[in-house]
C-alpha cells in the first residue's frame, strides 16, 4: 500500500487514493496506522476514491476509527494531492471533491510555479437549526446556550459545516483545558452524534484564537470546519465580522461568511511530509 502523509496546520493525514471503494477494514486500519507509536501516525486517514458527482470523493477515518462526515483541513489536503499527481488537468486550478456531509464542494488552488501555495474552499451554507446540527435541541438557532458539564457552566453556539461544532467564547482560549472539558462536551447527551469542540478568544473583529477538541481525535493542531463554525459564530453573537482570521495552534485560516450566498469560504495551506509504502 502506498501512501502520502499531509497536513494542513499540523492536522495531519494519511492520504491514499486508487481505491474504489472504502476498504471494510478501514476503521480497524485507522486505529492502527494512525498510532503514533506503534503506526505512521496521524490524526486521521483521507481516502480519495471516484465519484459521480465531482472530480473525487473524499472519505475520512479518525484515528479511533469512526468516519467524519468532512474535514477542512482534510480536504485541503486532498486538493492539493489530486493536484500534485496529476489526477485533474493542470491547466486548470479548479476542482470538486464530494463529501458525504457536506456535498459537493468546489475548490481553488493557488499554484506558484506549479507548486501549490494556497487552497480556497467553498464549505456551503452552515446549519444552524439545532435538531440537524445535530443537538436535542428544537430551535431554529442556538447562540449562547448553557450547558454544565462537572459543576461548570459553559455558553456555546452550535454550527454544523457538514460536521456538527459547539462553540464556546472564553477569555483565554489557549489555557483551557482540553483534556479536561473536551472529552465531556464532545459525549454530552445535548449532542446525540457527539460535536466537535471549540474555544475561542476573540481580540478584535477580524482576529480570534480557537483550539479544538476534535470528535474522534482530541487535540489537534487545527480544525478548518472549526474554525469555520468559529466565525460563524462569532457573527451570531455580535463579536466578529464576516470576514476574519482564526488562528490556531499550527497556524491561520482566513474565513469568510459571505453576504451574498451565505457560503463559508476558507483559505489555507496543505502540506505534503512525505511518502511511503506499507
Amino acid at each position: 500500500m502506498d501512501f502520502t502523509k499531509m497536513h494542513g496546520l499540523g492536522n495531519d493525514f494519511i492520504v491514499l487514493a486508487g481505491h474504489d471503494e472504502l476498504p471494510r477494514d478501514a476503521s480497524e486500519l485507522a486505529v492502527r496506522l494512525c498510532d503514533r507509536h506503534f503506526g505512521i501516525g496521524a490524526d486521521g486517514m483521507v481516502y480519495l476514491l471516484p465519484s459521480q458527482k465531482a472530480d473525487y470523493r473524499m472519505r475520512i477515518i479518525n484515528s479511533d476509527g469512526s468516519e467524519a462526515e468532512q474535514c477542512g483541513n482534510a480536504i485541503r489536503c486532498a486538493a492539493k494531492y489530486i493536484y500534485d499527481h496529476g489526477m485533474v488537468d493542470k491547466a486548470a486550478t479548479g476542482l470538486t471533491i464530494e463529501t458525504i456531509g457536506a456535498g459537493v464542494q468546489p475548490v481553488q488552488l493557488s499554484v506558484t510555479d506549479g507548486r501549490v501555495t494556497a487552497v480556497r474552499v467553498d464549505m456551503g451554507a452552515p446549519v444552524l437549526n439545532g435538531l440537524e446540527v445535530p443537538t436535542v435541541i428544537d430551535a431554529e438557532r442556538i447562540v449562547s446556550y448553557p450547558v454544565s458539564v462537572d459543576g461548570q457552566e459553559f455558553r456555546f453556539t452550535a454550527v454544523s459545516m457538514g460536521n456538527p461544532h459547539c462553540v464556546i467564547f472564553t477569555e483565554d482560549a489557549l489555557q483551557v483545558d482540553l483534556y479536561k472539558w473536551g472529552p465531556e462536551l464532545e459525549n454530552h447527551p445535548l449532542f446525540p452524534r457527539r460535536i466537535n469542540v471549540e474555544f475561542a478568544t476573540v481580540h478584535s473583529r477580524d482576529y480570534a484564537d480557537m483550539r479544538v477538541w476534535e470528535r474522534g481525535a482530541g487535540p489537534t493542531l487545527a480544525c478548518g470546519t472549526g474554525a469555520c463554525a468559529t466565525l460563524v459564530a462569532g457573527v451570531l453573537n455580535g463579536l466578529m465580522d464576516r470576514e476574519a482570521t482564526v488562528s490556531l495552534k499550527g497556524g491561520d485560516l482566513l474565513i469568510e461568511w459571505s453576504e451574498a450566498d451565505n457560503h463559508v469560504y476558507m483559505t489555507g495551506p496543505a502540506e505534503t511530509v512525505f511518502k511511503g509504502t506499507l
